[in-house]
């Protein structure tokens, strides 16, 4: 145990991520979001601070939460096999459930991507959570036997009992606590400042060492079922003043050395780190989940992979870390920011210029107080010369044109895609420059959405699948396409193949559906002329991505699926199954009376066999008495 926590010590010492270079530049990256002084303000100069890195980041999420989170699908799973059809759907169906209602998806995607954009890589956290609820409930007059099956199992707890003695039987009355485990998939954020991974990493999967740290109170790992002496657990007084001071230092809202004096309520950092070691003496390293906190290893398990997924907007070939939009632009907001600062300086001195001023013959205060229609008093007339400012040149906004053409160049984002001014389409700028401008942007940011799409998503999506295929042993019934389904996850095929739906921007939405509408016009050419090119499951395909691309979600509102329709009965169909079902009830009607008929002539039988046994029964008492026997 000592060998294995002095090695985990050693790989977060030498993790990227922990207080080194990289911290700073992310910690450097969110002060320019925020827009926070360099540093290097003068006083009694312009501050001001440009908001190109901002802009840049705020500019893309729209268009890429409109890429994952417009559409009803954010995942397909395929099917291996025919025989694997049904169940692919119903995957593709729950996954998606999992994530945007078992789950905040649309938060959780929103922070994915912002802390990705802005910090070189997202990660979230994707584990199957089991949680104890106690439901209380309430039982009155119970027999004895009622009151032994209730509470046999080991899940329920007798919080009050009373017996009813008053009766000819005993009653119970019975006030229980029933234990109900429930598993369900959990997924977070993590802080870019809180995950760690060994340097020579190339990603998540081949990484030698990957830790997600965060501080918690002694209640709260109490509450996590770890038992340890809290004296001996100990401590550290590491803070990540590099990147949280900066994430709160907008505000001040940090909270960061404000201890409790209370010991149940002490903070202290748990590492959970995942690392390949060979604890069963085989001579193979297997995964192994280990949480440390302190001097102590709190917990210890083998895991099957390590619930991480990372997504970057700029990926580099054999590099676990990126580029993020604000590694682009802070250069450009410097820049940006010192010629704003050194144009509204000279605005400034246009208007209030300086002065030479002969000693003794000039009231300070009055050529201090600068307002308009002030008056200087003098004592001679030329005691006060104003010193020349020189003029705005128009180099200095060509350049601040210049810098912002170099902003649209490395991120994609043009003032044409952001939405187009009435004088945008000049006699200079045609429509087809225009077009071609947005779809040159739209395909920077469609290649960060694929980046994304291929790598994080993609990765957590088979995370979940891998998780319930695993842990959900129980039925769960929830609705699906408008319908009440019961899922079982583990009857699915083990592994799937996942393709994430990546969506369209606006521009590329109206080609679609105009390919849609050529698609929709072919197929009327084709009916017309009597050529059998599409059924009408390729019909209702069509029709259903035309109203998807309109924006609507609920595509059965609107048209009906033929493999459902097949399902249900035609109007023919239902008369005829409605007399079939007339006739039988006529014909259970007459069997029902040849029944009874039966029956009675059963009785009659009985009742005649009964009373010749009896007649036959007296004739041999009579002769066994030695009387005559009579007949008639």
């Amino acid at each position: 145990m000592d060998e294995l926590k002095a090695r985990i010590d050693a790989e977060i010492t030498q993790s990227l991520g922990y207080d080194d270079e990289l911290s700073d530049q992310r910690r450097l990256a969110m002060e320019y979001y925020y827009g926070l002084p360099f540093g290097n303000e003068i006083e009694g100069r312009s501050q001001i601070v440009d908001s190109s890195v901002a802009d840049t980041i705020e500019w893309i999420k729209p268009s890429l939460m409109r890429v994952f989170a417009s559409g009803d699908k954010i995942v397909q799973f395929h099917p291996t096999g025919p025989e694997d059809v049904p169940a692919a759907e119903q995957a593709s169906d729950y996954i998606n459930h999992i994530f945007t209602k078992d789950n905040p998806g649309f938060e959780i995607m929103y922070s994915w991507f912002t802390d990705a954009l802005l910090q070189k890589n997202g990660i979230v956290k994707c584990w199957w959570d089991e949680t104890d609820e106690n439901d209380r409930e309430t039982y009155s007059d119970l027999t004895d036997l009622e009151l032994e099956a209730l509470i046999a199992p080991d899940s329920v707890e007798v919080i009050e009992h009373t017996a009813n003695t008053e009766g000819l039987e005993v009653t119970h009355d019975i006030v229980i606590t029933r234990v109900v485990t429930t598993g369900r998939v959990k997924i977070e954020n993590v802080p870019p400042e809180e995950f760690l991974i060994s340097r020579e990493a190339k990603s998540i999967e081949d990484a030698r060492f990957v830790c997600h740290r965060s501080k918690k109170t002694i209640s709260e790992l109490r509450e996590m079922g770890f038992d340890f002496d809290e004296d001996e657990i100990g401590g550290d007084n590491h803070e990540l003043t590099s990147e949280s001071s900066a994430r709160y230092e907008f505000d001040n809202s940090s909270n960061l050395g404000r201890e409790s004096t209370e010991k149940a309520l002490r903070e202290i950092w748990v590492y959970e780190s995942y690392l390949k070691s060979d604890q069963d003496g085989d001579g193979i390293a297997e995964l192994i989940r280990v949480v440390t906190a302190g001097n102590l290893i709190l917990d210890q398990e083998p895991v099957d992979r390590k619930p991480f997924a990372t997504l970057t907007p700029i990926k580099i070939p054999h590099k676990f870390f990126g580029l993020s939009m604000a590694d682009l632009t802070m250069d450009l907001q410097l820049m940006k920011s010192t010629l704003q600062r050194s144009l509204l300086d000279n605005m400034y001195m246009q208007n209030h210029g300086r002065f030479a001023v002969m000693e003794g013959q000039v009231n300070l205060d009055d050529l201090l107080t600068s307002r308009p229609g002030g008056i200087v008093r003098t004592k001679t007339p030329n005691a006060v010369t104003p010193l020349p400012t020189p003029p705005l040149q128009p180099y200095v906004f060509e350049t601040l044109k210049y810098l912002d053409g170099i902003r649209e160049e490395r991120s994609g984002m043009t003032k044409y895609s952001q939405g187009l001014n009435e004088g945008a389409l000049t006699s200079h700028t045609t429509a087809a420059a225009v077009s071609q401008t947005m779809t040159a942007a739209q395909q920077r940011v469609e290649l960060i959405a694929r980046c994304f799409a291929e790598t994080g998503v993609k990765d957590l999506m088979q995370m979940i699948y891998e998780l319930v295929q695993k842990n959900q042993d129980k039925e769960r019934i929830i609705m699906l396409r408008n319908q009440f389904v019961p899922v079982r996850p583990d009857m699915w095929r083990e592994k799937m193949d996942c393709t994430v739906s990546v969506g369209l921007g606006h521009g590329n939405r109206d080609q679609h559906l105009r390919h849609l509408t050529t698609l929709m016009q072919l197929a009327s050419q084709a009916m017309s002329g009597g050529l059998s090119l599409m059924n009408e499951q390729n019909l209702y395909n069509m029709a259903s991505e035309l109203i998807k691309n309109m924006g609507f979600k609920d595509v059965d509102s609107f048209i009906t699926d033929p493999r459902m329709a097949s399902q249900e009965p035609s109007a023919r169909e239902q008369m005829a199954q409605a007399e079939m079902s007339l006739k039988k009830g006529e014909l259970d009607i007459k069997v029902a009376e040849t029944q009874i008929k039966q029956q009675k002539l059963q009785l009659e039988a009985q009742k005649l066999q009964s009373d010749n046994s009896m007649k036959i029964a007296e004739l041999q008492l009579e002769a066994e008495q030695g009387r005559p026997v009579g007949i008639g």
